[in-house]
């Protein structure tokens, strides 16, 4: 347990962080989780629609700090490439 009364503020900072940063990667996760939904079902038009909105979700967690930029960028080439896989015989024409 702290003792400081500096330590005591910073776990009280803590606690409220860890808190909006879950927040945070349960939104980013749920987002993520639409997509992949969409990319089992072979829905090609609802996985585009679901990673436009995924992808400034991962953008904006890490510009709140709870990705790395490089994590979100590997994320979000990895949806892209299994979403345009879907693409239609019709829609490569």
């Amino acid at each position: 347990m702290a003792h400081h009364r500096s330590a005591k503020k910073r776990i009280r900072q803590t606690e409220k962080r860890t808190i909006v940063n879950r927040s945070r990667m349960s939104r980013i996760k749920t987002f993520v989780r639409k997509v992949e939904d969409a990319l089992a079902q072979g829905d090609y038009d609802t996985a585009r629609s679901a990673f436009v909105a995924a992808e400034p979700e991962l953008r904006r967690g890490v510009t709140k700090g709870v990705l790395q930029l490089n994590t979100a960028s590997r994320r979000i080439s990895r949806l892209s490439r299994r979403v345009k896989a879907l693409v239609p015989a019709a829609a490569t024409v």
